[in-house]
């Protein structure tokens, strides 16, 4: 593909070409507004491009001039084909996706001392990260719904951040609802009520006494009832939804193009690029294993906290969840089920769904899996990792601030501290993904003894009411947000608003 060219291809029922299926092998041929109005597929897997395309030199050469919006809609283009959404119209969704963050091209490369490159992908209306592929989501999902006439229930588990970016993305949409399920106690202050503090008929907030991952658990029973999910047009925004990973892609193909100087190059031969990626639920690592796949000379370094599954996995070939999920600094990341990774496990195993079934049915039972010495191998071969504690997150935010002035926030530093114990030697380049504002995280900026001038927008929710409802170890969660489906489908059969008996905090 050349910048401002559109290839497609048909098959023979005179489809678009690019089709979607199954990790567990038993979906295949679906279209992308199918994967979009979806969570976890049928069968329990998640949904992938069947071919990934390659990103020529070329290519990468001529997209080397464009801004971050014009590359996701250069790289969303290669997934959307255009008799499903022309280009003047996915041009036009993306450039809407994007209007209200806080920077001119929604996302900023900041260059520090000692070669580190920070690309800041937090200037979106919650400050995460998760704003850039959520809206986009959000813009399709509308641009769908209004040409169908037809409703949307989007149910989210959050770890932190999740929740408020998918409610706000979708907050104004009259035609959908939005579920989310928070794990209580375990997020800041400022992730909860950028939440709670949303009153709207179409928002119900849960709060759950658990882990994030206790809350998959149940999520994944919601998506696999096929009749549910047709009746209440039930569909995720996690990153278990494949159009968030698709934005995601940006994120490392901007940071290439941005950092390596391959407009200075010629033919086949690519510069290479370090990306260091604060990694929980692996959304993010995938991506750049996804953007590799598709020819980006790209060394990947997937970095954790005191939850280090990822770690484990990597140098060990050790998929296994620990005990509990530990409390850190770093609480977006306080994940000991990296769900994203089965999509890894799926390209590295030459897409071989019934092979992955057996292994992710086994871990979802177990909570255990040791990787083949085949599959560990590969692994290892695309991705290297690290684990950071607290303490070296606290570190990595003092060192950051003394040589820069500039905050980072606690996962970030995960990210940084493999920076400062991994010096870069010359000739290479290096980016490290900051994923969320430092005014987010106020008890780790305190901690670490650091200024923080708290934006108005976050100030403000300290006085605006709240509303949500606790769900408590002994109660059926899964029985819970069934009922509530329920009834919010019945008030919008009536035509009725619906007042849930939630009960304010």
């Amino acid at each position: 593909m050349i910048h401002g060219l559109r290839i497609i291809f048909k098959d023979s029922a005179g489809r678009s070409e690019m089709r979607y299926c199954s990790t567990r092998g038993g979906v295949q041929g679906w279209g992308f507004r199918e994967v979009l109005f979806s969570g976890y597929a049928p069968d329990g897997g998640m949904f992938m491009p069947e071919t990934i395309p390659h990103v020529s030199p070329a290519t990468l050469r001529s997209w080397s001039s464009l801004s971050y919006q014009q590359l996701v809609t250069e790289v969303c283009s290669l997934f959307i084909p255009e008799d499903l959404i022309p280009k003047h119209d996915l041009e036009a969704l993306i450039s809407s996706a994007f209007s209200k963050f806080s920077v001119p091209d929604a996302v900023k490369m900041v260059r520090l001392k000692g070669s580190l490159s920070i690309l800041e992908l937090f200037h979106g209306e919650t400050l995460a990260f998760k704003d850039l592929g959520m809206k986009c989501a959000a813009h399709f999902l509308e641009y769908f719904l209004h040409k169908e006439d037809r409703r949307a229930t989007i149910l989210v588990a959050t770890s932190g951040d999740t929740g408020s970016s998918a409610i706000s993305s979708v907050s104004g949409l009259s035609t959908v609802d939005s579920i989310v399920v928070f794990p209580r106690g375990r997020i800041t202050t400022v992730q909860e009520r950028q939440m709670t503090t949303h009153l709207e008929d179409n928002v119900h907030v849960f709060a759950a006494n658990g882990s994030s991952d206790d809350i998959d658990v149940v999520m994944r029973r919601l998506f696999v009832d096929q009749d549910l999910v047709k009746r209440h047009g039930l569909m995720s925004l996690n990153s278990v939804n494949w159009s968030r990973i698709l934005v995601q892609l940006v994120h490392f193909l901007y940071a290439y193009l941005q950092l390596s100087r391959v407009q200075e190059t010629e033919g086949d031969r690519l510069p290479e690029l370090e990306v260091v990626v604060p990694t929980g639920g692996a959304g993010n690592i995938t991506a750049g294993c996804i953007v590799k796949q598709m020819g980006v000379p790209l060394q990947l370094i997937a970095m954790v906290n005191s939850n280090d599954i990822m770690h484990r996995t990597v140098q060990r070939g050790d998929f296994s969840m620990a005990h509990s999920v530990k409390q850190t600094l770093a609480p977006a990341i306080d994940i000991q089920d990296p769900y994203n990774m089965e999509r890894v496990f799926w390209m590295l195993l030459g897409k071989d769904g019934a092979l992955v079934k057996g292994m992710m049915e086994q871990f979802q039972m177990s909570h255990r899996l040791s990787l083949s010495e085949s599959l560990h191998k590969k692994l290892s071969s695309v991705l290297s990792s690290g684990s950071v504690t607290d303490e070296g997150i606290i570190e990595t935010m003092v060192k950051c601030w003394e040589e820069n002035q500039y905050l980072v926030c606690p996962h970030t530093a995960v990210g940084v501290w493999h920076h400062y114990h991994s010096p870069i030697r010359p000739g290479e380049n290096r980016c490290c993904l900051a994923t969320a504002s430092p005014a987010k995280f106020v008890g780790a900026v305190l901690k670490a003894g650091l200024p923080l001038d708290l934006p108005e927008v976050l100030r403000a929710l300290e006085t605006k009411e709240t509303r949500c409802k606790d769900l408590e170890q002994g109660d059926d969660w899964e029985a819970v947000l069934r009922e509530l489906l329920e009834a919010v489908h019945s008030s919008r059969q009536r035509g009725e608003p619906f007042y849930s008996s939630i009960k304010e905090n």
